[in-house]
């Protein structure tokens, strides 16, 4: 009736009615600047703690479009970082110390082919710090990563599940209670890695997606190592819905790969031969 709907409108507008002007001008404030970094293509980068504990970073380097992971213990305060970038290091460290964070690990998703790894300067400046990538990487690391390995920070991990397809070497790291997925090149948001140099093979990245990404819990978040349309995460029940390549048979996707034609990354002849030495090469 018209007395309910009219209290039912009170309620929702009663935030704002006893809302001071300058607290209300400033949450239009907020949100006009929010919307004004949004068209200058600048990216805030995303925020997490969930009830388990685990507080959580997404971090952006915009010249390979690289996203950097940092996970860490909200009680014990050990981090861990993925898929560090040369170019960012100090940028990640400056939030590290201000979380009042201890980074124990640098984890490379695969050997890069488009930025330098931030593992070896991270090491320099951070006692202790260890590097990891997969031993079938190629590359040297501190810690050579297995299938069904574990990263502990804190009383978390991440296991490490291979999915080889776009090298050899890829893995995707999985939070222990399976709500987190970190897919490197692997899979993509609407997409996935190329597979047409550094041991690239399609039918192998096929396999390691639908059987090693796509079999996680539907609600499962991934987090892909690009992105190059401003997208930040995506879950399985999307992926396996909506991407535009892994939802076709094998042999479309194959033929979808074949024809990509994509320009050589710019940084692969100085990008590679460093990562080969993941998070020990003299920068």
């Amino acid at each position: 009736d018209m007395a309910l709907a009219a209290s039912r409108l009170k309620a929702l507008l009663s935030p704002v009615l006893h809302c001071k002007p300058t607290r209300l001008f400033a949450r239009y404030n907020v949100a006009a600047k929010t919307a004004q970094l949004s068209k200058s293509g600048l990216r805030l980068y995303c925020v997490r703690m969930d009830s388990t504990g685990v507080l959580f970073r997404q971090l952006f380097e915009p010249e390979s479009c690289t996203y950097t992971y940092l996970l860490a213990d909200a009680d014990t305060k050990e981090a861990v970082l993925i898929d560090p970038v040369l170019e960012t290091v100090d940028r990640d460290l400056k939030l590290i110390n201000e979380l009042g964070l201890k980074l124990k690990v640098a984890a490379n998703t695969h050997c890069h082919a488009d930025h330098i790894t931030g593992s070896g300067l991270l090491k320099q400046k951070v006692f202790g710090l260890k590097s990891a990538i997969s031993k079938n990487s190629g590359a040297t690391a501190d810690i050579m990563l297995s299938d069904g390995d574990t990263i502990s920070f804190g009383k978390h991990s991440l296991t490490v599940r291979e999915t080889p397809g776009h090298t050899d070497g890829c893995v995707t790291y999985v939070t222990g209670d399976q709500s987190m997925a970190f897919t490197g090149d692997a899979l993509l948001i609407r997409g996935c890695g190329r597979t047409d140099f550094q041991q690239g093979c399609s039918q192998k990245l096929y396999k390691s997606v639908h059987q090693r990404i796509f079999t996680l819990p539907g609600h499962c978040l991934l987090y892909p190592g690009h992105d190059y349309k401003g997208q930040t995460v995506s879950t399985v029940d999307e992926e396996t819905k909506f991407n535009p390549r892994l939802t076709k048979p094998l042999d479309e996707f194959v033929k979808i790969m074949n024809n990509l034609n994509l320009p050589k990354p710019a940084k692969i002849d100085i990008a590679v031969p460093a990562n080969l030495v993941c998070g020990l090469h003299d920068v």
